[in-house]
């Protein structure tokens, strides 16, 4: 078996996988019934999806190119860094400013103090109102 139809099947393999994960991502993202069920979207699948389609992109131009593609690399490393960094934030400002929820995703979470919990929106302090 020649050597590049196996790494044509292994880039195939990650476009392909990547496509389906950012889809299913998607779905998730439209179809979850409140903010916290569809934070998982864009931060388990869709991430997962733009990894493997980034990974196969670096296996490509590093086979056409004759040389290490370094950028594919460093954008998915930064991407799986800030995406749950990211997800984290957005879910404890939504806990913070007590967003409706669906009764299977309730409870207390553990994690917050009373102090930290708001009856509503804080204002900016430089706007007063």
């Amino acid at each position: 078996m020649n050597f590049y139809v196996l790494l044509e099947g292994v880039i195939s393999f990650f476009l392909i996988a990547g496509g389906i994960f950012a889809f299913i991502g998607s779905l998730g993202m439209t179809l979850l019934r409140d903010f916290y069920m569809r934070l998982h979207g864009p931060t388990k699948a869709t991430t997962l999806g733009i990894g493997c389609i980034l990974i196969g992109s670096m296996f490509y131009f590093s086979t056409t190119q004759g040389q290490p593609i370094i950028q594919e690399l460093l954008i998915t490393l930064f991407l799986f860094i800030t995406a749950p960094v990211s997800a984290h934030l957005l879910a404890k400002t939504g806990l913070h400013l007590k967003l409706k929820h669906v009764p299977k995703t309730g409870g207390k979470p553990l994690e917050l103090r009373h102090d930290e919990v708001g009856e509503k929106p804080v204002l900016h302090p430089d706007r007063g109102h």
